[in-house]
């Protein structure tokens, strides 16, 4: 007979840290991918005492990444105070990075691999990746493959100035329709008759219902410190 499976654990969210929402350009200009996720990692990591801790896992992730980004996470959780040896790794979909990486983890709790993790996401529009013109990139490209000067002189001649000016700008676009997420919502909304209004009164809906989940969560961290303290006295 197979081996019955093993029961799925029940998993909980303990906690959770952010940096507040800014602007394009403003407050975070200067900042990279890597310092934000960097600071509210241990921004987190402060808040819950887990100095030195070794957890199951890290899970993060950013849509749009420079290259040298290609090991964000892992790189955020070394400058952090956790355990180096947690082993952690990068999540990426479209306004989806954050919730898949903590379906992730709590995927993995649930089936007992790890205990415990940390999921996240982060991204920037103010310290956006520029790449080269494209038909620069495969000249340069091509020169790196050269195996003698002259190659690699030939490949170089074929540069033009106007290729330096032209540099290659991330776009939110699909690259397979061209329109970006707004655009093709705005297509959805037409195809099945979504009103405006229907549209304002389900993100109002929404808001009032945050609002009541916060008042509730106050409500009862409120009791519990009137229990703690009662309790203590």
């Amino acid at each position: 007979m197979p081996h019955p499976l093993p029961p799925v654990r029940r998993v909980a969210i303990l906690g959770g840290n952010r940096i507040p929402f800014a602007r394009s350009n403003t407050a975070y200009a200067t900042a990279s991918n890597q310092d934000m996720l960097t600071f509210t990692l241990q921004g987190l990591i402060d808040r819950y005492e887990l100095h030195g801790e070794r957890l199951g896992e890290v899970a993060a992730g950013a849509v749009i990444k420079h290259s040298r980004d290609f090991n964000l996470t892992r790189e955020s959780v070394l400058s952090t105070t956790l355990a180096k040896e947690t082993p952690a790794y990068d999540v990426q979909q479209a306004c989806g990075t954050g919730l898949e990486a903590t379906i992730l983890v709590a995927n993995k709790i649930a089936l007992g691999q790890i205990d415990v993790g940390i999921a996240g996401g982060v991204d920037t529009t103010s310290d956006a990746p520029i790449g080269v013109n494209e038909n620069m990139r495969k000249i340069l490209l091509e020169a790196n493959r050269g195996r003698s000067t002259g190659q690699r002189v030939g490949a170089l001649a074929k540069l033009r100035p106007g290729m330096f000016f032209k540099p290659l700008l991330p776009r939110n676009v699909e690259p397979r329709t061209g329109l970006s997420m707004g655009e093709h919502c705005e297509l959805m909304a037409k195809r099945w008759n979504i009103s405006r209004e229907a549209q304002d009164v389900l993100a109002y809906d929404s808001h009032r219902k945050l609002g009541q989940a916060y008042a509730r969560a106050e409500h009862r961290r409120h009791l519990v410190r009137v229990v703690s303290s009662r309790r203590a006295a």
